[in-house]
């Protein structure tokens, strides 16, 4: 379930007061102290971390002064700068899939690491849409009739409801890069024309 904006506003509007309250008694201010350095009142001050009066610019500029802290601290702002994903990797069937997305819904990016099997490969059909490029190794990809081989810096894409399998061509583990669609949304692929 997603946060309406407005509601994720005030449930960070909420946190402002008791996160003042810990900030303060962690550093061992008083109220009086903190309203001295401020020249904001003590009962204000105290409302505003009881959360019985709403933060405002002009009530937290002073108080991130006089704690020297920036502001995104005192409300609990997310961290920017680092623009990596983070996501866990999780392992099916003995293949390593890493979740390159976050977003339900839409395209969907993985890499996956497939190590090779004993066996005859399964093919299965769902609904969708996928886009494969393979990274490291050789990759062998089952779609319907076809047997492909895919070499690294090679990409295949196919409609999901055709049967199909993929993963290692050899007794070598390949690394692919698997964008997914489930209502069957394709990859664009732009290139620049040719100079002339």
């Amino acid at each position: 379930m997603t946060t309406d904006p407005p509601d994720a506003i005030e449930e960070a509007l909420t946190q402002v007061g008791p996160r003042l309250r810990r900030l303060r008694t962690q550093r061992n201010v008083t109220l009086v102290e903190l309203s001295t350095a401020t020249g904001i009142s003590k009962s204000t001050l105290s409302r505003l971390e009881s959360g019985q009066r709403k933060p405002s610019l002009e009530l937290l500029l002073p108080i991130s002064a006089a704690h020297q802290v920036p502001l995104d601290e005192l409300v609990g702002a997310p961290k920017v700068g680092d623009p990596r994903i983070r996501l866990e990797p999780r392992t099916e069937g003995g293949r390593t899939i890493v979740p390159l997305t976050r977003q339900p819904g839409g395209l969907q990016a993985y890499k996956m690491i497939i190590p090779p099997t004993r066996g005859t490969p399964e093919q299965r059909t769902h609904e969708g849409y996928e886009w494969l490029y393979v990274l490291a190794g050789r990759a062998r990809l089952l779609l319907a009739d076809h047997d492909v081989l895919l070499l690294p810096g090679e990409a295949a894409e196919f409609d999901t409801r055709l049967p199909h399998w993929f993963g290692p061509a050899d007794d070598e583990p390949v690394e692919i890069l698997s964008l997914f669609g489930k209502q069957g949304e394709r990859m664009h692929v732009r290139a620049k024309p040719k100079g002339r």
